[in-house]
Formats: C-alpha cells, structure tokens, sequence
C-alpha cells in the first residue's frame, strides 16, 4: 500500500529543521514535544530512512533529512499558494524585509506604500545594514529577504538595477582639496567602502581614513561638516552636496548592482510575492 507525505508532518518537520529545537519547534506549531516525536516517527516511517539526528544539543538533519527539507519547503509553499486562492483570501502575515540604509532613504517610502496598498494585511518589519550584515542576518533566518549591493559586472539576469557610486563633499568645504584626502566611508568589508580605496590607490592618490561609519546619516553629517568626503551612490546625494568629478582631482567610482537575496531557496508565497513586487517597482523608481 503507497504512502503520501502528509502536509501537517512536512510543516512540523521543516519547524524542527529551521530552529534545531523540537522544543523551539513544537511553540511554532502548537503542539508537545511528544506528539512532534510521533509526527517525526511516522514521517521517517514514509520514507523509509531516518531524517534527524538527536543530540544533547539539539536536533540536525540526516543526509536524507537535508534532501527532504529542499522538497518539503517547497511542496508547503505551493500548497500554502493553491489553498490561499481557492479560498480567496489577501495575503497577510508577517514580512522581514532588510536593505541599506541608502536604498532606504531613497526607495523604502515608495516602495512600502505601493505594496501596502495591494496588501493591507500584510505587516512590513524593516531593518537596515550594510550588504555584509544582511547577508550574516539571512544565515540565521532573522529576515525573510534583503535587498543588497553586488559589484556593478555581476550577472545581468540577477541584478534589477544599476547604481552608480560617487564622491560626495560639502559645496564650500576644503576637505576635496586636502592631501592627503579625508575620506568618511562605511563597513570596511562594503563595496561603498572597497572600491573607493582601490581607485584612489590605482590613481596613486593619498588618503586617510578619517571616519567610518555603518551610519548614512552619520556619513552625511560628516560630509556636511566640510570634514571629509564621502561616497554615495547617486540617487542617495542630499541636494546640499556636491557631486566631486574626474576634472576635480577624483577618479571614477564602479557602479554597484542591486538585487535581491532570500533566507531559503523556496520563498513563501508572501516573500515571493514582496520581491515581484521589488522587481517590477525599483527599475523604474
């Protein structure tokens, strides 16, 4: 007699996958400890092989477990999809959604109130960091989604938009002029804050580090104080700042990529549907 995975043993398995606490697990899904080890009992008896390792840790995947999880997410997700549409519902729940903090001044406002006005019911929590930083967060699962900076060549089918980076000083301020050169940048391991280095040192220009900042609003203040300059990408430029050209002393800055990165290879249906949303929305914004 054939066996079929059954949803509700899927949905606890991949609760216990993604928290490695059966305790942890059992809060997400509302039931004991125990009956998630007799869920986790049948489920192994369906497919005929263990699927987790039990320690005094916690609990990991077999290599059938590994293999499982990959099919289970995705199985959830287009049953999740299909129930939701034949009931007609909105889609609602939760959403984590992490950016820096440029692409937050720029195009967080617009981009939150057209999805909100699709998806009322939809609650939008938002966290800013450098692209590094998202990247550590979506390890750990603590967001849904990130949108993020890849060097300007990276493959074009990946990227949904083009910025490109620019030296920012205050209008008045001598800082553009000093030698060496203060210079106010970011995360020592951002490209905002790479690849300005390395085209002041390939133009053999001197330089000092006079401010670092994971800040926007910190690196701006910095830059309106007439003290260093700073990088942006252009859409980011306050109007009080001024733009610093190759005529001035500066050499050309690469432009940065944007796109987006998930926590899972299988996006719920409401992350799937927030980044159609990104990537309709941001190529035009």
């Amino acid at each position: 007699m054939s066996q079929s995975l059954d949803i509700d043993l899927l949905r606890s398995f991949v609760a216990i996958a993604e928290t490695g606490m059966l305790g942890q697990a059992a809060l997400r899904v509302g039931r004991t400890q125990s009956a998630l080890s007799m869920q986790m009992q049948r489920l192994e008896g369906i497919v005929e092989q263990p699927l987790l390792h039990r320690t005094g840790r916690g609990v990991t995947l077999t290599a059938t477990g590994e293999r499982l999880l990959v099919r289970a997410v995705e199985l959830l997700r287009k049953h999740d999809e299909a129930l939701a549409e034949l009931r007609g519902e909105q889609l609602s729940g939760v959403l984590r959604f992490s950016c820096p903090d440029d692409y937050a001044v720029v195009f967080l406002p617009y981009l939150l109130q057209s999805f909100a006005s699709l998806h009322p019911r939809v609650q939008l929590e938002v966290m800013c960091a450098p692209t590094p930083r998202l990247h550590e967060l979506l390890a750990r699962h603590a967001v849904d989604l990130a949108l993020v900076s890849v060097p300007g060549d990276a493959a074009s089918d990946d990227v949904i938009r083009r910025e490109p980076l620019v030296w920012v000083a205050h209008r008045d301020g001598a800082a553009a002029s000093l030698d060496p050169l203060p210079l106010a940048l970011g995360a020592p391991d951002a490209l905002d804050h790479r690849l300005p280095r390395q085209a002041l040192e390939a133009a053999r220009r001197a330089y000092r580090l006079a401010y670092a900042s994971s800040s926007l609003s910190g690196l701006v203040g910095m830059a309106r104080s007439g003290q260093a300059v700073i990088v942006l990408t252009r859409t980011a430029v306050p109007d009080d700042l001024q733009i610093l050209t190759p005529d001035q002393g500066f050499p050309e800055l690469p432009s940065v990529g944007v796109t987006l990165a998930f926590d899972r290879e299988a996006p719920t249906a409401l992350t799937a549907a927030f980044a159609a949303h990104v990537r309709k929305f941001l190529p035009a914004a």
